[in-house]
C-alpha cells in the first residue's frame, strides 16, 4: 500500500495554505460577506484544483524527472501512473462538483476555464519561455472564480489582489528558473520561503484594503506553508 505522504508529496500539498488565503482574500475584497458555508466550498474546490494540478505536472514531467527530480513519487516507483493519473482526474472532479454547489453559473465557466489552464500549463510548460505567465494566470483565476461563485462578479479590488499575485507568481517562477539553472544554487531556501510569501502577501493586501486585522491571516498561512515544507516540499 502507498503510504500517505507520498501522495501529499504528489500533490504539493504543502503549499494549500497559499490556496485558502487567495480564497480569503477574493472573498473579503468580494464584498459577499464571509462565513464558513460559503468559503469552506471555494477553498476546498480550489484546492483540490491545485492538488490535481501537481499531481498532473509530475505525470508529465515523469521522463524528465527521471534525470533531475528522481526523488519524486513517479520516477522514484513509490506510485504507479496510473494510480497518478486517476487522482487527478478524481481531484478535478471533486474541485468541479463542489464549485457547482455555487449558485451563480458563471462560477462553473470560470472554474472550467482554470482547469483547462491548469492541464495547458502541464501539458506545455517545459521549454515554453511564456510558461511563467500561464501559471501566474491559473493563481489569477483562483480569485476571478471564487468573486464570481459568490456575487456572480468581479470588482476592481478582486482584480487588483488577483493581480499583484499575478505579478508575484511571476517572480518566483523566473527565479526558480534561475536557481535550476544555476550551477551554483543559493543556500537559503528561497523558492520554499518565496510560496510562503504568497500567504503574507494575501495579508498586506487585506490589510491595506480592508483592514490590519486581516494581516494575522497572511501570516498564519506564510507560517503553515512554512512548516509544512519542513514535511512535504513544496517546488
Amino acid at each position: 500500500m502507498t503510504p500517505l505522504k507520498t501522495y501529499l508529496e504528489l500533490c504539493r500539498i504543502s503549499n494549500l495554505p497559499t490556496v485558502w488565503t487567495n480564497v480569503l482574500a477574493a472573498a473579503v475584497l468580494s464584498g459577499a460577506g464571509l462565513s464558513l458555508a460559503s468559503y469552506l466550498p471555494l477553498a476546498l474546490a480550489m484546492s483540490c484544483f491545485y492538488m490535481a494540478g501537481m499531481c498532473f505536472n509530475d505525470v508529465c514531467d515523469r521522463e524528465i524527472d527521471r534525470l533531475t527530480q528522481a526523488r519524486r513519487p513517479l520516477p522514484s516507483g513509490r506510485i504507479s501512473l496510473r494510480r497518478a493519473i486517476g487522482l487527478t482526474c478524481a481531484l478535478f472532479g471533486l474541485g468541479l462538483g463542489l464549485l457547482g454547489l455555487s449558485p451563480h453559473p458563471l462560477a462553473m465557466a470560470a472554474g472550467l476555464l482554470l482547469v483547462g489552464t491548469i492541464v495547458f500549463y502541464d501539458l506545455h510548460h517545459k521549454g515554453n519561455p511564456f510558461s511563467v505567465l500561464v501559471m501566474a494566470t491559473c493563481r489569477l483565476l483562483v480569485f476571478v472564480v471564487t468573486a464570481l461563485a459568490l456575487i456572480g462578479q468581479l470588482n476592481t479590488w478582486v482584480l487588483l489582489a488577483g493581480g499583484v499575485q499575478f505579478g508575484y507568481v511571476v517572480l518566483i517562477s523566473l527565479v526558480a528558473r534561475h536557481e535550476n539553472q544555476s550551477a551554483h544554487p543559493l543556500a537559503f531556501p528561497v523558492i520554499p520561503a518565496m510560496l510562503a510569501g504568497i500567504s503574507l502577501l494575501d495579508g498586506l493586501l487585506l490589510a491595506g484594503l480592508a483592514g490590519w486585522p486581516w494581516l494575522g491571516c497572511g501570516v498564519a498561512g506564510a507560517a503553515l506553508t512554512w512548516l509544512a515544507q519542513r514535511y512535504v516540499r513544496g517546488d
